[in-house]
């Protein structure tokens, strides 16, 4: 069993409209951009980050906005929902926010014993806040959100799948082990972790495949220290017969992907450099910041991408 996971380190979807991508994030959760970059392999797209101060692994939620993509169909094979930590008793606050923001398919549960809201991204992506008295992690206060009120960080992903046993095994592989369970949903976390130390598993043996798209999750990414760390995961894995890529510099950490039995992309980042490797922490995603293979496309890109506030 590996030990270098240390919880979740980001999550990747895709989105449409990225202005309205980033409205949702900034000024309806209070969520701070920490980087305005393009997609590596599709420069004239967008990569927007969201996160505490200093987009903490942990914290981050990141997305492709293409302008004429598709509406992702919901399914098995998929991240469900990405679950947001928030303090006790501020539930109300948020659901009153939302209200008041416009926000939709809201609706409050009880799941393993915690109180959640549930709600939907702005291409119906599947969200949820979770109240932990717990969580000591600092959040972003800038964005209009009081820190009494504010989001922490990941909670927790579920995954969606036709028959979870061999993720589940992945999973505890990874370093994580089953802490409850109910009905369908087993519940995963890792040992002294980042705060964002949950995976829940739910098996729907007879739903329909996802379909990627627009609010649908591309890849939820774990977190390790460095590349000697990223390096023994790669290792372990690839000793365990998974196909992972080699390292991928991301500028901001470095990546390895693989696909998991249940269909779900995986990858394991690092937590270096960092989203301050290009910016100073007062300006973090302010400019836009390109890898240097396309740093000759700047001048198209400044004037083909959608203007952003913030």
């Amino acid at each position: 069993m590996l030990d270098q996971i240390k919880g979740l380190h980001h999550v990747t979807s895709m989105a449409g409209d990225a202005r309205r991508n980033n409205d949702f994030f900034t000024h309806k959760l209070g969520l701070r951009r920490v980087k305005k970059t393009v997609n590596f392999d599709a420069p004239d797209v967008y990569h927007l980050y969201y996160g505490d101060e200093t987009g903490t692994p942990g914290s981050v939620m990141t997305y492709f906005p293409f302008p004429n993509i598709r509406k992702g169909r919901h399914g098995v094979g998929e991240v469900g929902t990405t679950a947001y930590s928030v303090p006790q008793g501020t539930l109300a606050y948020w659901e009153k926010r939302f209200a008041e923001q416009g926000v939709t398919g809201v609706s409050g549960e009880e799941s393993f014993g915690e109180k959640r809201l549930s709600f939907a991204g702005p291409d119906g992506d599947s969200f949820a806040l979770v109240e932990d008295k717990a969580d000591s992690r600092a959040p972003w206060v800038k964005g209009g959100v009081s820190s009494d009120e504010a989001i922490r960080g990941f909670h927790s992903v579920s995954l969606r799948l036709k028959d979870g046993g061999a993720t589940e095994e992945l999973l505890k592989f990874m370093g994580y082990e089953e802490v409850d369970k109910s009905g369908n949903v087993r519940r995963l976390a890792v040992k002294n972790g980042n705060g964002a130390d949950v995976v829940d598993i739910e098996s729907l043996p007879t739903a329909a495949f996802a379909d990627l798209g627009a609010g649908s999750v591309h890849h939820v990414a774990f977190a390790v220290e460095n590349r000697a760390k990223q390096l023994e995961v790669r290792k372990a894995l690839i000793d365990t017969g998974y196909g992972v890529t080699p390292v991928i510099d991301r500028d901001y950490f470095w990546a390895i992907y693989f696909r998991t039995p249940g269909g779900v992309l995986f990858e394991v980042a690092t937590n270096e450099p960092g989203f301050d490797r290009d910016e100073d922490t007062a300006h973090l995603g302010e400019a836009l910041k390109l890898p240097a293979q396309h740093q000759h496309l700047r001048p198209y890109l400044e004037q083909h991408l959608q203007k952003l506030e913030g």
